[in-house]
């Protein structure tokens, strides 16, 4: 089915960064085996082919204070583990990391999950030593979201990127003064590893057609931190209550996209069969707008109210049939 609205490419300048390497390959499009990711994008520009376009996002987000004045994080120096182990079951640890993150942080989040860390997701290149995953979801105003592509709405995104790093060095912390080694980490760089997929692992929801999470409280409208520690704890298991299905049938994101990088069907990622995103096609238009988020902004999913109401809808659904 042909696209209801016109496509809407990135300018030529900008388009002209792009490398000669194939960034869908990269990813691992059309590759049937399993295998690590590879850093992208939010990392050193020296190391990935990439980095032109993201040197050029930086210097568009100094250019535009409000942009730049989001996007910065204050260090501070993480506190020492302590001494001794504090002592209680994997369950009761669980249970107290999230009132944590959820209510006694100085940043609390709206969403956290926990689970263990798998090496398929972790960087090439990369190591991470400690077992569990901690992943926090932080909420974005929709209004402000839904300005996108104007920079007001990377505004949005990259304040709450803030919030979930906060909240994860906090979270972090208190780990440590248990006597658990913990690091926290925050969007839009993502650390050693990927997000998402543990997020997804965590309970967060299911991956939509546009290369994002549905959640059922929060529809596609939060980002991603995450805190990585050896704290023993209990895994969450996934949430599937009809999103993926929906997506299937849904074309708004797909319509809504600029550049037309969201397709109707699934394809095949280093050996996992899902919805992605066309890489070479979203990047200079995402580099152009500060990060455009149109797809997340239309989804049905993400307006405020809807997605309690779109998961009991599909659930009912899926209940009909057995």
């Amino acid at each position: 089915m042909e696209r209801r609205t016109p496509r809407q490419l990135a300018p030529p300048d900008v388009v002209a960064l792009m490398p000669d390497v194939d960034g869908n390959r990269l990813n691992g499009l059309g590759e049937s085996r399993v295998r690590q990711p590879v850093e992208v994008m939010w990392t050193d520009p020296a190391t990935i082919a990439h980095g032109a376009l993201q040197e050029y996002m930086v210097t568009r987000a100094i250019e535009q204070p409000e942009v730049m004045a989001a996007a910065i994080k204050e260090w501070r120096e993480p506190v020492p583990v302590a001494p001794e182990k504090a002592i209680d079951s994997p369950t009761a640890w669980t249970g107290r990391v999230k009132d944590f993150a959820l209510e006694g942080s100085p940043h609390p989040v709206e969403l956290v999950g926990v689970t263990r860390v798998n090496p398929a997701w972790v960087f090439a290149g990369h190591e991470v030593d400690h077992p569990w995953i901690v992943v926090l979801g932080v909420a974005m105003d929709h209004a402000k979201l839904a300005t996108a592509p104007a920079y007001t709405a990377a505004v949005e995104v990259l304040a709450q990127y803030a919030r979930g790093t906060y909240a994860a060095r906090d979270l972090a912390d208190w780990i440590r003064g248990q006597g658990y080694e913990a690091e926290g980490h925050g969007g839009p760089e993502a650390g050693p590893l990927q997000m998402l997929p543990h997020a997804l692992a965590a309970g967060f929801g299911e991956l939509g057609k546009h290369g994002s999470i549905i959640n059922r409280q929060l529809g596609s409208s939060f980002r991603l931190a995450c805190v990585v520690t050896d704290l023993p704890l209990v895994a969450d298991g996934e949430d599937a209550f009809g999103a993926d299905e929906f997506c299937a049938g849904c074309r708004v994101c797909t319509d809504a996209c600029p550049p037309g990088a969201i397709g109707p069907d699934k394809v095949l990622v280093r050996g996992v069969t899902k919805w992605y995103v066309d890489f070479d096609a979203c990047l200079p238009y995402f580099a152009a707008t500060h990060g455009c988020a149109v797809c997340l902004a239309v989804c049905p999913w993400s307006k405020p109210g809807a997605a309690p109401r779109l998961a009991d809808n599909m659930m009912r659904k899926l209940a009909r049939r057995g």
